[in-house]
């Protein structure tokens, strides 16, 4: 049996950026992507603390150093520049391995840097 489990979560980022007019996703500062275990296209789900709001889409490498977390797309319409967001993947595995795995996750501070 295939289970879908947390990988990596990103707890609690503020937005830095929205741009409506691009094609669409999440860009994420590299260091964090890094920290994370979060790779480019992979697909997460966004939840917007401050509205409730849940979506999902995938991960643009952002500059390194930058502490970017950028709303690309449809998605800055629904999530804010200055809105705390947690950034969660999933992966799928044998129940029997889910068992034993542990997910990554990181802590940034105020400012969006590790």
């Amino acid at each position: 049996m295939q289970i879908e489990v947390l990988k990596s979560k990103i707890h609690r980022v503020k937005i830095t950026e929205a741009n409506l007019h691009y094609i669409g996703s999440i860009t994420i500062d590299e260091d964090l992507m890094e920290a994370a275990n979060i790779i480019e296209n992979e697909k997460v789900t966004v939840l917007d603390i401050d509205n409730g709001e849940r979506l999902d889409t995938y991960v643009i490498r952002g500059a390194r150093g930058s502490g970017m977390i950028c709303m690309n797309g449809p998605a800055a319409r629904r999530i804010s520049v200055g809105d705390t967001v947690i950034v969660i993947s999933y992966c799928t595995m044998d129940f029997e391995a889910a068992k034993k795995h542990k997910p990554t996750i990181i802590f940034p501070k105020e400012d969006n840097s590790l």
